[in-house]
């Protein structure tokens, strides 16, 4: 008793001249700032892999004190012992742990509580920041759980520092149940007892058994999941709470001696300690607690008749022993990890080495930054594109678009009329017409496709040996997403119909230069169309007699029907060189019963039909014959054709067309350039922001083993 009291007496001394020491210390006689401790690092690294690992698929292997039991058997109590703080939510048989809790222990020269993700200091030894932090952490396990279930994988990490206070890690797991009760998830149970197996099965955690003295040992749940996971007992540490109900209600006292010797638990352990916790009152103080429990082990028993050996007992014993196995373990296995982390790091840079020689290690997010300045060079190309290059474009892209229209609807039904004033009415007449209804929209049209066509091309087009086919993917996503959102100026179809309607009223060819150019034109377009004549009227009549000849191919019988209509209708051409564009009823008789004569029935449909096209190739043959007529026909133009039989009116139509073709694309270009590219390249701006903050779109768009292994690689760096 005496080398107790003065035991007792140079431990509290040493206490207060450590605190006396770390206060010093932390006022900073030179004003430094004090360094992590090793602990609080250590933590750290858990937390980082716990991130990198949160479904425990790869577990890290590194050491922890993982602190199970039943519901309501102490669990919470002996971590606040330890802690020397009551910092947990409280309930009477309630289940008040549900999720895991990781509180990093370590010496401080302040009582103070702080969470991993917040800046807030709780100060332990002031009741409201204490009832506070019970509030937090409390509020933080709700969070955590989904909808649907009562507890949560999700850790929430707290750090808790002090003077005296061991040095360790703990885990603080929901308590495990036997039964699931009204209120709770169905699979309750079996999360529990899946969150233990996860947190317990890592070779080096240390396994804090906890086991209620107050009710018979027949029925514990936990000591027989700690066995499976254990069964050698080589990293666990048993715990027997609230010895002092034990001790009243039990009546073989010796019971109790057999548990902490681990006779009759059915479990092996490295050490076995018996500890009393309070006397069942929440508003307890740790102080309180602490002065019950050894005035209670000083008047056991159970220690007076050797059951139990002084070292087995009090949570202050207890602390001591849980943290030198602690850092036994760390010692072990911190070296072995680290080994373990070198070896597939050096395994993944080896196989990069090996596949991409000449390539630096970019993380997806790298990647992404190297692609988006990519994607911004290539919109900013479209602002370099020549304005030659957008006309000629623009021109061709909308002749191929309106050139239907302009032959079959606007230049055909002129053709037809008896003299010229006719024919240049009626192409007032449907040049206005369309100009007001078609031509603008038509326009915007073009030029839209154009601009992404043109963007596309600057998209998708390969750089020889710098092309990189990892960003095809998330290009083709940026530039289909910001076409998605471009919308071309709404102003711009009613500025354009006037300019158009204008460049179209305009008839004076001002030179020769511009009459011939216009006559170049009409003649590709009426040769474009007089060869997909000719070759409308071949598929309806079959080869002519030299490839029949040629390659031993014959005509079908429709095909023959056909081709003795055409000869028929060939003949009517003859002999009236100046027929109408539509066969009379009459005409239509004629040749069928002329056909009928020579054993050939035919129906009156086929008639018209064979006649439109073979109407149709003449028509081009003479309007190609009058254009090259029409070549000397400049200077009658500019005479308006006074005193001259040659009529050259259909030059002057391709003339209007040709000039509101170039006037168009000077107008889309410019409305291109000065806007709609810069409108694009904000949208694809835009897109790439969105995307940048998309964590699941750049795993979408960014695939391939290449992209895994940097992550992987910069994974291992960082840790």
């Amino acid at each position: 008793l005496k080398y107790q009291r003065m035991l007792e007496r140079l431990e509290k001394e040493n206490k207060e001249l450590r605190k006396l020491v770390l206060q010093r210390d932390d006022k900073g006689i030179h004003q430094r700032k004090l360094k992590k401790s090793l602990i609080d690092m250590y933590s750290e690294v858990l937390d980082i892999l716990s991130d990198y690992d949160a479904s425990y698929n790869t577990q890290d292997h590194l050491p922890r004190v993982v602190v199970v039991g039943d519901q309501s058997a102490g669990k919470t109590s002996v971590l606040e012992m330890i802690a020397q703080a009551r910092i947990f939510p409280r309930g009477s048989g309630e289940m008040m742990t549900r999720s895991p809790v990781k509180v990093t222990l370590s010496e401080g020269p302040h009582h103070v509580a702080l969470f991993k993700d917040s800046s807030r200091e709780f100060d332990l030894t002031k009741e409201e920041d204490l009832a506070a932090l019970r509030n937090e952490i409390e509020i933080r396990m709700r969070s955590s759980v989904k909808e649907g279930c009562t507890v949560s994988t999700e850790t929430i990490s707290l750090s808790v520092k002090g003077p005296g206070l061991q040095r360790m890690v703990l885990v603080d797991l929901p308590g495990v149940i036997s039964t699931v009760t009204s209120g709770m998830a169905p699979d309750t149970k079996e999360t529990i007892f899946s969150i233990s197996k996860a947190y317990m099965q890592n070779p080096n955690a240390i396994i804090l058994c906890i086991q209620d003295g107050s009710v018979d040992a027949e029925r514990s749940i936990v000591t027989d999941l700690v066995s499976q996971m254990d069964p050698q007992g080589k990293r666990t540490i048993f715990v027997l709470t609230k010895v002092d109900l034990a001790e009243k209600n039990v009546a073989s006292p010796s019971r109790i001696q057999q548990i902490i010797e681990g006779k009759l638990f059915p479990m092996k352990a490295l050490g076995y300690f018996a500890v009393v916790t309070g006397k069942g009152n929440s508003s307890e103080s740790i102080e309180s607690i602490k002065e019950y429990e050894e005035e209670f082990f000083q008047n056991s028993k159970l220690l007076k008749t050797c059951m139990l050996k002084a070292h087995q007992v009090t949570t202050k014993n207890l602390s001591l022993a849980v943290s030198d196995c602690f850092w036994k373990m760390v010692r072990e296995s911190v070296e072995q990890q680290a080994d373990a982390f070198k070896a597939t790091r050096f395994n993944l840079e080896t196989e990069w080495k090996n596949n991409y020689p000449r390539l630096r290690e970019l993380d997806r997010n790298e990647l992404f930054e190297k692609a988006k300045n990519e994607i911004l060079d290539e919109v900013i190309s479209l602002t370099q594109v020549t304005p030659k290059h957008w006309e000629e474009i623009l021109q061709k892209t909308l002749w191929e678009r309106v050139s239907t229209h302009v032959i079959e609807n606007i230049y055909l039904p002129a053709a037809q009329t008896m003299n010229s004033g006719t024919f240049n009415t009626t192409v007032d007449i449907k040049l206005k017409q369309w100009t007001d209804k078609q031509l603008p929209n038509k326009a915007v049209e073009v030029a839209w496709e154009t601009l992404q066509e043109e963007f596309s091309r600057f998209m998708t087009e390969q750089k020889g040996k710098e092309h990189d086919d990892i960003f095809d993917k998330l290009k083709q996503a940026v530039k289909e997403e910001s076409i998605k959102r471009h919308k071309w100026n709404e102003r711009a179809e009613d500025s354009l119909r006037v300019i158009q309607h204008n460049a179209l009223e305009d008839r004076s060819i001002s030179d020769k230069q511009q009459w011939d150019a216009a006559i170049h034109f009409m003649e590709e377009t009426l040769q474009s169309r007089l060869k997909d004549t000719e070759s409308v009227i071949e598929d309806m009549v079959g080869p002519d007699w030299k490839k029949r000849w040629l390659y031993w191919i014959g005509r079908t019988k429709e095909q023959n029907i056909r081709n003795e209509t055409k000869n028929e209708l060939e003949k009517l051409i003859k002999c009236d060189e100046e027929h109408a564009a539509y066969l009379a009823n009459d005409e239509v008789t004629t040749v069928r019963k002329n056909l009928e004569a020579r054993g050939i029935t035919v129906d009156p449909c086929l008639i018209k039909d064979t006649w439109h096209q073979i109407y149709r190739r003449y028509f081009l043959k003479t309007a190609l014959n009058h254009c090259n007529l029409c070549r000397r026909g400049f200077y009658y133009y500019q005479r308006h054709f006074v005193d001259s039989e040659l009529e050259c009116n259909d030059i002057v139509l391709f003339w209007r067309i040709q000039r509101m073709l170039a006037i168009t694309a000077n107008t889309l270009r410019q409305q291109l350039t000065n806007t709609e590219v810069r409108r694009l390249e904000k949208n694809v701006k835009e897109v790439l922001e969105d995307f940048a903050e998309d964590n699941e779109k750049k795993v979408k768009l960014l695939t391939g083993k290449r992209v895994q292994l940097a992550e992987d690689l910069s994974k291992y760096l960082s840790i």
